[in-house]
């Protein structure tokens, strides 16, 4: 007996949603305002202070100080630790709430 061939059930809500905070509708709506925070971001990000912030962190995961498939996290504290990247970064939607 064949069995029966069911049809790919993909989510149609996937991707489509945007944010519920004010901001964040008002960005999904006015294309000029996402142009003006897209340019402040690229114009942060490029700092001299950013980038030694990025390549501190990166430099800790490269010494070895984590393991394979972990991340350099960020404390309440203050002070950083290893933690799974899975675990890490989907933290970054929950308003930045953090058991750590």
């Amino acid at each position: 007996m064949a069995t029966k061939k069911v049809p790919q059930r993909r989510n149609k809500k996937a991707g489509k949603s945007t944010g519920k905070s004010a901001s964040a509708k008002r960005l999904a709506k006015c294309k000029s305002c996402r142009e003006k925070k897209k340019a402040y971001d690229t114009e942060y990000h490029a700092t001299t202070k950013r980038k030694k912030y990025r390549a501190k962190l990166n430099k800790q995961t490269r010494k070895g100080k984590c393991p394979p498939g972990y991340d350099v996290s960020h404390k309440k504290d203050g002070s950083t630790g290893c933690e799974k990247r899975s675990v890490n970064r989907a933290r970054n939607g929950k308003k930045g709430s953090s058991k750590r």
